[in-house]
């Protein structure tokens, strides 16, 4: 009975998993990395820099993906709760032939999907085969075996095998089945969420109240040192590793403070590479070390003559198009540097200067556009600035422009409202919870916040009392404590 049991149960596993994958060996933490390779070439954050909002659901799905990765290989792991992920996965010839999820205009496509995995091997095949990405590269991984594979391995019928729920009974196996419908009928509201992570959450952010007295610390000294409008970070690292880089930045101010005093004035941004951004601010690479740091404060007086340089021609195309302002929102707009984001506005200025349009004078004043190197017509936000490509035809934004106008104003001046709504609204969910903070992500709108923290004020929720709370697109407690809800949460009771 058991030999025709282990039998049954591996036709199941042949007709989920490649041959191989029955007969391998246990994949380690590192190469569960190097396999999920092509995944990340496909999802990574860096890839998506013209697409803000998709690059930051990216990069919060990739560290809940690294969280349950890590809890994975834990000694004392038993399992985990089913994880959903959304991935926004770039088109390469590998994956574009599927065609099972939506595509976008812009090259890439959203995936969804739900781990619910007991082991790394499993987990990697599971994550490469939502995103039809190729999994072929996993057995030159697995070349220690336990069993030696069987001579000739039966072809499966095509028809996938259920298995009658007496088996299930039987065994005392779990039907995946079961478990994944009742995964998806499983909705996740508020309250219940929070009646099961608030333990957690107020456990991470006991440990972490040291460390954010002293980020605030270092942040004030260094901004008084220094004489900086506000030190920043582009990316939501920890506080640890928040703290780590000011102290870094403390031991070059000892060292050479005169050079560092050149940044009087500035934001300065710890992120990814060092040099100046578009937006003006200072920008420090994490993975730089002080030689670079001081060699980029020597150079911010040519910096400095640069953005009056690129200050002068967003007025020059701004005379040239009827008064309307050329404006760079960092919210919306990929990450790029002063040289870069100058020579945005330099082929732009050119093409204007070579095909004078019409515009009289002042007659777009107030109005705002960004600049952009996609190939796509123009549009308007919501917001009510329009979004030009720098090689889009010229006679179509002119018309664009104008027919678009009016509009553009009633957006902006909605927008001004929905910002003092949103203002309030966030003070008062703060004084009803008594929140430590409240804040959102940058991808959640604001009629989205103003949304959530309505609903928000209709809920007692003691929960709350002095946590850290993010508005954002999913649940998910951070590793310093503070709650991340989604804006359109569901209500409901928890469970009991």
């Amino acid at each position: 009975m058991f030999c025709n049991l282990r039998s049954i149960r591996r036709l199941c596993l042949q007709k989920t998993f490649p041959h191989w994958f029955l007969y391998s060996r246990s994949l380690s933490g590192a190469e569960a990395v190097n396999a999920l390779r092509p995944f990340y070439f496909a999802v990574h954050p860096d890839f998506f820099g013209q697409h803000p909002r998709e690059r930051e659901v990216n990069e919060n799905s990739l560290k809940r993906l690294s969280v349950y990765l890590e809890n994975l290989q834990k000694p004392d792991f038993k399992s985990l709760k089913p994880t959903q992920l959304t991935f926004y996965v770039r088109v390469t010839e590998q994956n574009s032939s599927d065609g099972q999820e939506p595509f976008s205009t812009s090259g890439f496509r959203a995936v969804k999907f739900t781990l619910h995995t007991r082991d790394l091997q499993s987990t990697v095949l599971d994550i490469l085969n939502s995103c039809s990405l190729s999994t072929e590269h996993l057995q030159s991984l697995n070349t220690h075996v336990h069993v030696q594979p069987l001579k000739k391995a039966k072809r499966m019928p095509d028809r996938p095998i259920k298995w009658d729920k007496s088996y299930y009974s039987f065994t005392g196996f779990k039907d995946p089945n079961e478990e994944l419908e009742h995964v998806s009928k499983m909705e996740t509201t508020l309250i219940s969420w929070l009646d099961s992570n608030e333990k957690s959450a107020l456990k991470k952010l006991k440990n972490s109240l040291p460390l954010r007295k002293e980020l605030e610390r270092l942040k004030d000294e260094l901004s008084q040192q220094l004489q900086l409008s506000d030190i920043r970070w582009q990316r939501s690292w920890g506080i640890a590793h928040r703290c780590s880089q000011l102290h870094s930045l403390g031991r070059l101010a000892q060292q050479n403070v005169e050079t560092l005093k050149t940044a009087k004035g500035c934001t300065l941004i710890f992120t990814d590479c060092s040099g100046m951004s578009a937006g003006g601010h200072v920008m420090l690479g994490t993975m730089d070390v002080h030689h670079h740091w001081t060699k980029l404060f020597e150079r911010l007086p040519s910096y400095f003559d640069l953005q009056r340089r690129l200050m002068l021609l967003e007025d020059q195309i701004s005379y040239l198009l009827g008064g309307i302002q050329v404006v760079y929102i960092e919210e919306l707009q990929p990450v790029l540097t002063l040289e870069e984001y100058y020579s945005l506005l330099d082929v732009f200025y050119n093409r204007l200067l070579k095909n004078r349009m019409p515009f009289h004078p002042r007659s777009l004043r107030g109005l705002q556009m960004i600049l952009n190197s996609d190939r796509y017509a123009p549009s308007l936000h919501e917001l009510g600035h329009f979004n030009i490509p720098i090689l889009c035809d010229l006679a179509s934004f002119q018309w664009f422009i104008l027919a678009k106008a009016q509009q553009a104003r009633e957006n902006m001046k909605r927008k001004e409202e929905l910002k003092v709504i949103e203002n309030e609204l966030i003070q008062a969910s703060t004084r009803k919870f008594s929140l430590e903070k409240l804040y959102k992500e940058p991808s959640v709108s604001s009629k989205q916040m103003v949304d959530c923290c309505r609903r928000l004020l209709e809920q007692s929720l003691p929960y709350l009392h002095g946590m850290h709370v993010c508005v954002s697109h999913f649940y998910s407690v951070m590793q310093d404590g503070d709650l991340c809800i989604p804006w359109n949460w569901k209500n409901g009771e928890a469970s009991k």
